[in-house]
């Protein structure tokens, strides 16, 4: 068993509860649970698991989580209301199922806000308080460690300070361990926050939490702030899940206080695995993760300007509040029309390559990246083909294939079928390829095309699989006659990566967006490119040519 240990300070996560308000968001049970095991891998100290009494879904949790959740470091925590009023706490059904969920310690919500008493709970004031002290007592006596949410609390506190603050005392006097102040609303700022927490904490004596919403984008600066005026609990959800803004993002949380404050809140090491969970946890709960998301963020670390880039290639300190490697993140240079020679060597260095000598290829990097970023490439998000594009211009081009025609052509069939056919025509190691393949759309049939006639010189084509494709126009007033920016992202299987092509023709930009991502999975895959065999032309192709709508026959010998 968890050793206990009042006296520490308590990071509380709610991502199972109060996370799982988010719009678009719903977890099965064992989304619950492999998200709960993530959050004990980083330390925290408890998980609050849902509310056993007050749906299925939650109490089967707290029923599989006896058997299936092994936890490390944190406790299980069960989340439900107090008594209701005129009720014995020891008969009160929701009691009862907080008693039986199987866990050491309950939180308890209860209102500080006399309004909420009054219009929400339609009891006395008394009666609230009664409430508060009956089930905390009773809880207490069956063994529980109890923590209390004043919910509402900095809404209450303005509207009647003496009742927000009996509120805080009858909770702490009847045994609750933690009495948690609410921004349920989130709409408080970081300086009332600090001067609220500091009154209480005078007034009451008691140990305080904070639980703060988004809704002024403050819930992470709240937090902080809180903590700094005395609070030793904090509450937050993964990634800032939550209703309508969301929470305090526990993630935002912890790396603050431990870089910032100088307060070790996790077990040692584990405060570089925030962006391994953060993404775990994206990924259970199918949410895209926020690239601008603070510590955890793709872009967090992203450096894009010419001057940032020259000054972090000095130190890297001149343009980070933090060390990302701290955190488990990375220092990423962005290449766009901003980038200088800095830029482009920093990002080389990323990427293995020691341009530090070679000011002329530098420069011809910088000027061609300029130049294709004006007619509406975006590099910086598909930094798969400025790698191509780097390393051709640093190592010399080392393509698998060399183009020498496609056609795509889509017909629309008497039964209303549409049916796309692209023939592509390559030279590959020496040797011309023809290949002809159909697809549900003209990209996924050249697509189709591409991999049939290289399929056979490299296997590891099998690997890739296309995973999204996507298209903007860059000019909407020039209509259909429009500049087209196609993206297309590609996965191996472990990684992914991003490739882009811009043309008038929406096909033509599909093309050179799939032929790098081709050509940079087979340089992932460590493939030879051959590039210095001479051409060999397959005779049954040759033959297949002098009819441009024959049947063409690939060098491979199979048919399409």
């Amino acid at each position: 068993m968890l050793p206990e240990d009042p006296g520490s300070f308590h990071v509380y996560d709610t991502t199972l509860r109060d996370g799982t308000q988010q719009e678009g968001l719903s977890l099965s049970v064992g989304d619950k649970l492999a998200v709960a095991r993530h959050l004990d891998e980083i330390g925290v100290g408890f998980i609050e698991g849902g509310w056993p009494g007050s749906n299925p879904k939650d109490a089967e949790f707290f029923r599989r989580a006896r058997t299936e959740l092994r936890l490390t470091h944190a406790r299980l925590t069960a989340f439900g209301a107090t008594r209701r009023a005129g009720l014995a706490a020891a008969d009160d059904p929701q009691v009862a199922a907080l008693r039986d969920a199987g866990t050491d310690v309950v939180c308890l919500v209860a209102k500080a806000d006399r309004r909420h008493v009054e219009r929400a709970l339609r009891t006395t004031l008394a009666e609230n308080l009664a409430m508060i002290r009956d089930t905390v007592t009773h809880l207490r006596a069956e063994g529980k460690r109890v923590f209390v949410d004043a919910e509402h609390f900095f809404d209450g506190y303005r509207a009647d300070t003496d009742y927000a603050l009996a509120m805080v005392g009858v909770a702490a006097e009847a045994g609750a361990e933690v009495v948690v102040l609410c921004d349920t609303n989130g709409g408080m700022l970081p300086t009332r926050i600090g001067d609220v927490v500091s009154a209480v904490r005078g007034a009451t004596g008691a140990r305080l939490g904070i639980h703060c919403h988004d809704d002024t984008a403050c819930a992470v600066a709240n937090t902080l702030v809180a903590v700094e005026a005395g609070a030793t609990h904090v509450q937050g959800t993964a990634n800032g899940y939550g209703e309508r803004c969301g929470n305090a993002d526990l993630f935002s949380v912890i790396a603050g206080l431990e870089t910032k404050l100088g307060r070790p809140v996790l077990p040692a090491g584990k405060l570089r695995e925030l962006v391994r969970v953060s993404h775990a946890i994206d990924e259970i709960t199918n949410l895209a993760p926020d690239t601008h998301r603070a510590y955890v963020g793709a872009s967090a670390f992203a450096h894009k300007a010419g001057l940032h880039a020259s000054a972090v290639k000095i130190d890297p300190d001149m343009y980070q509040h933090v060390d990302p490697a701290a955190v488990g993140n990375d220092m990423r240079m962005l290449v766009s029309e901003l980038a200088g020679r800095a830029t482009i060597e920093l990002k080389g260095r990323e990427l293995g390559l020691d341009l530090s000598g070679q000011r002329e290829a530098l420069g011809r990097v910088v000027d061609l990246v300029k130049e294709r970023e004006a007619a509406g490439y975006a590099y910086e998000a598909a930094e798969a083909s400025f790698e191509l594009l780097l390393r051709d211009e640093v190592e010399g081009e080392r393509r698998y294939f060399t183009l020498e025609s496609w056609r795509v052509i889509v017909e629309r069939r008497p039964d209303g079928e549409v049916v796309s056919e692209a023939t592509v025509k390559l030279l590959s190691r020496g040797v011309r390829h023809v290949s002809t393949a159909e697809g549900n759309g003209p990209v996924n049939a050249l697509d189709r095309a591409l991999r049939e006639a290289l399929e056979k010189g490299y296997p590891g084509l099998a690997d890739l699989d296309l995973v999204d494709y996507k298209v903007r126009i860059l000019d909407g007033r020039s209509g259909t006659g429009a500049v087209t920016r196609v993206l297309v992202e590609t996965s191996d299987g472990r990684d992914r990566w991003d490739t882009i092509g811009v043309d008038e023709n929406i096909i033509a930009a599909s093309w050179e967006a799939l032929a790098d991502a081709v050509t940079y999975g087979l340089r992932r895959q460590g493939e030879g490119a051959g590039r210095d065999a001479p051409p060999r032309v397959c005779p049954e192709a040759a033959a297949g040519d002098a009819g441009e709508t024959e049947k063409i026959t690939a060098v491979n010998g199979a048919t399409t």
